[in-house]
């Protein structure tokens, strides 16, 4: 058996540690991979585990748009065979190439090619990742996130060959994390909550997951405990820390260690390279809009007020990138939300924790235009306005899986697992939004059974492993790769090798 790792940024050393497992416990001894950024690169090629047959690194991929003319016959195959319908699809997704993020920082929002170079830069990706799979022939590939023209590509041509895929997934439950056919959709979840319901209630998961519901309930708990309003620049004085002697000469000497880094390293013309230069730029624009603040725009909650809640997103990210491609614009979605509620509903919008410092003093102005809406503060947090909404619209945020777990009716404008739960109601078509709204105020039938269903499933699927941290925090690749070792495991479930 042959796997494919899909080897994103710093994502390269939580590869790199599952791959090891599954050699030394599960036999699997042959592996390629696509791998982005040059140190990751280099660590892959310098360590001795594991011998990679092929690794293609995305940014020497990219520069072969240089050599190429645009050939209409071939992207018209290409187009056929890995559209979606439209390979624009691929590249719409790439923030680098689309907004020269994440080499300058939000909101910044200026392509970094033409069209045409974009056209040449689908042919590059798209010839070198079909002669790997030509030559190596993986029998599954592993990745976390789709969230390049490269990778998007490499995804969608291996579920077209009927290569296995599976995508690590964070459950949103504590330290779960579970492997998904699809990137928009926990599938072995969605199978096992619909045609092994009687088993999962009669096996240890049920009254596990009805533990968890109970809990929830009573304190909840976000999965990602660092994006929350505790953890983050959410007020003034915390944004202003910067001004704090100490701390500027810390992130000063931080920025003369990336300069340096910049003369030294390799990879300064990497398309994809965070260069020291940018990041000055940007910092100082940021900062300014800091000391600025939008103090002066925030509304006050009113516990007695109708209201609707929709949290913003953090952007340009693929929740909203690949799982909701046609809901990028959120002022815009906000808009069609506010003119759609019953006309004596407030709708709340709060920013998420990670926005606060970077989203434009323009961008709330502009909400602030339409009557009804409210513009909350980050400091509070979204369970507390979850609970008291009458109803929940996200694209694809994790406050609709908690507005379902506390019995609230939720609608999303974006693909992500908790759709299939009967009782949230996607919507495909922006004209149906007001009926749909309508139907979850008057007529919201909630299934607890079924929502329990998805937990225990979930409990089922997934494995508890602190990923965040292992992919973060630890630089030990063999404490690494014990602290992994329960999704190689759960790989290895799903690959039948157990």
């Amino acid at each position: 058996m042959k796997g494919c790792l899909l080897l994103q940024r710093r994502f390269a050393y939580v590869g790199h540690a599952v791959a090891r497992t599954l050699k030394e416990r599960y036999g699997v001894s042959d592996f390629c991979g696509y791998v982005y950024l040059r140190s990751s690169y280099d660590f892959l090629q310098n360590q001795k585990d594991i011998n990679y047959s092929t690794l293609l690194l995305d940014e020497n991929v990219h520069e072969g748009y240089k050599r190429e003319t645009v050939d209409h016959e071939y992207l018209a195959w290409l187009e056929k065979e890995y559209g979606l319908p439209s390979l624009w699809s691929h590249l719409a997704l790439d923030r680098v190439l689309m907004s020269s993020q994440l080499v300058r920082e939000y909101p910044h929002d200026q392509p970094m090619f033409s069209h045409e170079e974009m056209l040449r830069i689908l042919q590059a990706h798209a010839k070198a990742i079909i002669a790997m799979l030509d030559k190596e022939r993986p029998d599954f590939l592993l990745c976390s996130v789709i969230g390049g023209v490269g990778s998007s590509l490499l995804y969608h041509i291996c579920q077209k060959r009927g290569i296995k895929v599976f995508v690590i997934h964070n459950a949103c439950i504590r330290d779960r994390w579970l492997l998904s056919e699809a990137f928009d959709r926990f599938t072995g979840v969605e199978t096992c909550m619909r045609e092994d319901r009687e088993r999962l209630k009669a096996s240890p998961v049920w009254p596990e997951a009805v533990a968890y519901l109970e809990a929830f309930r009573q304190e909840p708990i976000p999965y990602f405990q660092s994006s929350t309003p505790d953890n983050q620049p959410v007020t003034r004085r915390r944004q202003l820390k910067f001004l704090n002697p100490r701390i500027a000469m810390r992130s000063l000497g931080v920025w003369l260690k990336s300069v340096r880094e910049y003369f030294t390293g390799n990879d300064r013309n990497d398309y994809s390279y965070i260069g020291p230069w940018n990041y000055l730029r940007d910092l100082v624009k940021r900062k300014t809009r800091n000391l600025i603040g939008i103090e002066g725009l925030y509304d006050v909650v009113d516990p007695k007020e109708n209201f609707a809640f929709f949290p913003l997103h953090y952007e340009p990210e693929v929740s909203l990138l690949l799982l909701a491609p046609y809901h990028t614009d959120q002022l815009q979605l906000i808009k069609q939300i506010a003119k759609s509620l019953p006309v004596t509903y407030k709708l709340y919008v709060k920013e998420h924790p990670l926005m606060v410092e970077y989203r434009p003093r323009s961008f709330y102005r502009a909400l602030k235009k339409i009557p009804n809406v409210k513009l909350i503060r980050p400091t509070i947090k979204g369970f507390e306005l979850t609970r008291l909404s009458k109803l929940v619209l996200t694209i694809t945020g994790s406050t609709a899986w908690d507005a379902a777990l506390l019995g609230k009716p939720v609608i999303s404008f974006g693909h992500w697992f908790y759709n299939a739960l009967s009782f949230v109601k996607y919507c495909a078509e922006i004209e149906r939004l007001p009926e749909l709204i309508k139907r979850q105020l008057e007529d919201f039938t909630y299934d607890e059974q079924e929502l329990l269903a998805m937990i225990a499933s979930i409990f089922e699927e997934s494995a508890t492993v602190d990923l965040y941290k292992s992919w973060t925090e630890t630089s030990d690749q063999d404490q690494r790769k014990a602290e992994l070792q329960p999704i190689a495991d759960l790989l290895a479930r799903k690959l039948k090798l157990v």
